[in-house]
């Protein structure tokens, strides 16, 4: 039996994953800010264990994960699920709306990593799954201080995974695509509080497309919640695993346009080197 600790685990991704787990057998350590709203989702359940979390408080983070500890003796899988959008252009940004972003999307994500890994290092065994998003593949208008969290994720992960092989750890980032959950909600989604003309047709044009993309995205999130498990059950998981067809098709259009960008670039990339005597 394995046991699970999942971020943000009351609604959205985090419970979908947790309620899978659940149904095959599993323990899990269900976090949120408030875990009365984990046990209103998932109900009581012997193998659940609902904790008090605040991914932002490095306190709580810690206290967390001796609970699951305490209750079920080891940490198996742990999902960096916890995070939220930020939706304005980078000039509209406050400092306040920036540094909240990155305390919960990035700093959460090191302060679980950083409290699990001593007990995955005794164990000889684990997996971190961090959740990224289509916009760490590729940022766009409105969403640059959100995607930047994401690509700080990527690069964490991909560190991680090279420092913890050697210890029978596994790091993945998955990257999701546009899913049809709450994310595009008042309680996901934050809008920055300036909004400058000048932005009208960028960012502007962005927060109109995601009001009316809201819950008409393509991706199955309970598909997404099944993948997640069956990447659980991989010896040799991936570091980046993609989800969904419309990152999928984004990938493919960056990678084809590598050849062209350093085919055009290609004296300018190669002229910073050392000369050669």
């Amino acid at each position: 039996m394995r046991t699970w600790f999942i971020t943000g685990a009351s609604r959205g991704f985090g419970a979908l994953i947790a309620e899978q787990a659940l149904q095959a057998g599993d323990n899990v350590i269900a976090t949120a800010r408030n875990p009365e709203t984990v046990t209103a989702r998932l109900g009581e359940h012997p193998r659940l264990l609902a904790v008090k979390l605040d991914v932002t408080d490095e306190t709580e983070v810690f206290s967390a994960v001796e609970q699951g500890i305490k209750k079920f003796g080891r940490l198996d899988l742990v999902v960096n699920n916890a995070g939220y959008g930020l939706l304005g252009a980078v000039e509209e940004a406050s400092p306040t709306e920036i540094e909240n972003l990155f305390k919960t999307n990035v700093f959460g994500v090191l302060a679980v990593s950083r409290a699990a890994l001593p007990h995955m290092r005794r164990q000889g065994s684990g997996h971190i799954i961090n959740i990224s998003s289509i916009g760490a593949v590729q940022a766009y208008v409105g969403w640059g201080v959100y995607c930047a969290t994401k690509f700080a994720v990527e690069g964490l992960t991909e560190a991680m995974a090279q420092e913890l092989a050697p210890l029978g750890i596994h790091a993945t980032v998955v990257q999701p695509g546009f899913f049809r959950t709450d994310f595009l909600d008042e309680q996901s989604l934050v809008k920055s509080k300036t909004e400058i003309a000048d932005y009208h047709q960028t960012a502007g044009a962005m927060r109109e497309l995601a009001h009316s993309y809201n819950h008409a995205q393509p991706g199955d999130p309970q598909k997404l919640a099944e993948a997640i498990y069956q990447l659980s059950h991989k010896d040799k998981p991936p570091v980046r695993l993609p989800l969904g067809s419309d990152t999928v098709a984004l990938i493919r259009e960056k990678t084809a346009e590598a050849p062209a960008l350093l085919g055009q670039w290609l004296a300018l990339s190669l002229s910073t080197d050392h000369a050669i005597v």
